[in-house]
């Protein structure tokens, strides 16, 4: 009999703090395996543009931010990080040539993200490497292609995309970040026929399915972790007497993989502001939800015991 428990964390968005309150709760709660579900990457650079009284400025929400001297630079540089997004220090002339080079400006974008992954892989290793738990990180619909490489270069930390892997001697766990067409056109973003097949073609390795685990990015359609605002056609939300229109947002493929095949455990994210759990017939559900932007770390803590959920939480920090 294995008893496993399980930190899942999902939708961090680059987000420096909600990383690090990740890792301090695995150490809290002595957790035996560790698996952040997707969308790792931030969402944009926030330029800090270097002023002729040499103090600086940037906006980040729409709100001007300044810092006079080194302190003042590195706490709004956290600030930003902690925020999901990436911060660049420049001069005026260097931040009108970078916008107007779009290239470049991706190019940049690119290495910034990257940089991140790395800072994560090379804390994660330093914080756990050495104990006997095991470490995760599954790209999501909106991170790009690139970061895939940079995790595999890691003798620690695993990236399980398109894998069953044996998390311990009696549970599998077969994981995907790609996801049902979205709004926005995610890099991962691909039609139900296709997810179905991605899902088909690791389910056929699977040997237990009673003792298995789906971490599909994506949540099952029609379930409390898939209720996401609707959206008109300018992608702005929709309020009904005062109220926000919610609508299930999740994939059809992976609700019938799950009806289908019944595993112990279905780890998802993708939609935030679905925090929940739900049960599809004998199988757990969770999705912790996601408020990265505001630095607040969303993680489920899940006891398996064999073929079991012995117990669970979901918490906040």
């Amino acid at each position: 009999m294995v008893q496993n428990r399980i930190l899942f964390t999902t939708d961090l968005h680059g987000s420096n703090i909600c990383f690090r309150k990740f890792l301090n709760a695995a150490r809290i709660y002595k957790a035996n395996t560790l698996i952040i579900g997707g969308d790792i990457t931030g969402k944009g650079i926030v330029p800090i543009i270097e002023q002729n009284d040499k103090s600086y400025k940037a906006e980040l929400f729409g709100v001007e931010q300044t810092a006079k001297g080194e302190q003042e630079l590195k706490n709004l540089e956290d600030k930003i990080a902690a925020a999901g997004f990436y911060s660049i220090k420049l001069s005026k002339e260097e931040y009108k040539a970078l916008s107007s080079d779009e290239k470049v400006l991706m190019e940049t974008f690119t290495k910034l993200m990257i940089q991140r992954i790395k800072e994560w892989i090379s804390l994660a290793e330093k914080t756990f490497k050495n104990e006997k738990v095991k470490f995760y990180m599954l790209p999501g619909n909106d991170d790009i292609f690139e970061i895939d490489a940079v995790i595999e270069e890691s003798d620690y930390v695993v990236n399980p995309e398109g894998k069953c892997i044996h998390i311990d001697e009696e549970h599998e766990m077969i994981s995907t970040g790609y996801a049902n067409i979205t709004p926005w056109k995610c890099p991962r973003d691909i039609p139900e026929e296709e997810l179905e097949k991605k899902i088909e073609d690791m389910v056929a390795k699977i040997e237990n399915m009673e003792t298995a685990i789906f971490c599909f990015h994506v949540p099952p359609y029609g379930t409390k972790l898939d209720q996401a605002p609707k959206l008109d056609e300018k992608l702005q939300i929709v309020i009904e007497g005062g109220h926000v229109v919610m609508i299930p947002a999740g994939s059809i493929a992976v609700r019938k993989a799950i009806e289908k095949y019944q595993p112990l455990l279905g780890l998802h994210g993708h939609i935030h502001e679905s925090r929940a759990f739900d049960k599809i017939g004998r199988t757990m559900c969770f999705n912790p939800g996601s408020e990265y932007g505001e630095g607040i770390f969303h993680g489920a803590l899940i006891n398996i015991d064999s073929n079991k959920v012995k117990g669970y939480m979901l918490m906040t920090g």
